[in-house]
């Protein structure tokens, strides 16, 4: 296992996120790229409720992950992930078309997918019960269905966004996941094995577990 208290690369994480969140906070990306490379990493975990006034330094929002790889710090999960993928080309590949293709699938999981499934567990999630996220979900449902659909056919035979596994397979699978319960991904047959293709991959299940084991069952909110 990649985990290891020595190491001078280090992943901050939460402590403790309710039942909802867990297995989807964004530290699970990095997480997942340190696996597939065999990249050890140390856990830096902070409290999700009273988040210490420092992480703020490193993290204007005092969200994670933030990456410390051995006094270089960076935050927001699409940088920390280029950052890794550039230690090594399984993640991306040094043929310049390849890394192209590579990058440009990095940031279509991050500008052009997650912006509407963010909108989309806004309005099913925290604002189900208000009127305006009522009225929204219909045209917001055939937005995502019609990008979805481009991206079903953009895969098309190919196992992954960029031919062979990338770190753009890291970013836009730990996105579509968000999709899974509103049942979006299942209309998408080539999208539906695209991911379980990725999920079934033994990093991200190791990735998986590095996560959920980290929290702590006995904190909470009124930690």
């Amino acid at each position: 296992m990649p985990v290891n208290p020595h190491s001078t690369l280090e992943v901050t994480a939460f402590d403790w996120v309710p039942d909802f969140a867990r297995g989807y906070v964004r530290d699970l990306r990095p997480r997942w790229a340190c696996e597939e490379i065999g990249l050890d990493y140390a856990e830096h975990l902070i409290s999700a409720i009273n988040r210490p006034a420092d992480h703020f330094l490193f993290q204007p929002w005092g969200q994670v992950p933030v990456l410390n790889d051995d006094g270089i710090r960076l935050f927001e999960s699409g940088a920390i992930l280029l950052h890794l993928a550039e230690k090594d080309a399984r993640l991306l590949p040094r043929d310049p078309q390849a890394r192209a293709n590579t990058l440009a699938w990095l940031f279509a999981a991050y500008n052009s997918v997650e912006p509407m499934l963010f909108e989309l567990g806004n309005v099913d999630l925290f604002a189900k019960d208000e009127q305006w996220a009522q009225l929204r979900r219909p045209g917001l449902i055939e937005f995502i269905q019609g990008r979805l659909g481009r991206l079903n056919d953009a895969i098309g035979g190919k196992d992954y966004l960029a031919g062979e596994f990338t770190v753009a397979d890291i970013a836009m699978a730990t996105v579509l996941r968000e999709a899974v319960e509103a049942g979006l991904i299942a209309e998408q047959p080539r999208l539906q094995a695209y991911l379980d293709r990725c999920l079934a991959r033994p990093a991200f299940q190791r990735a998986l577990a590095a996560q959920l084991d980290a929290f702590d069952e006995e904190a909470g909110p009124t930690a």
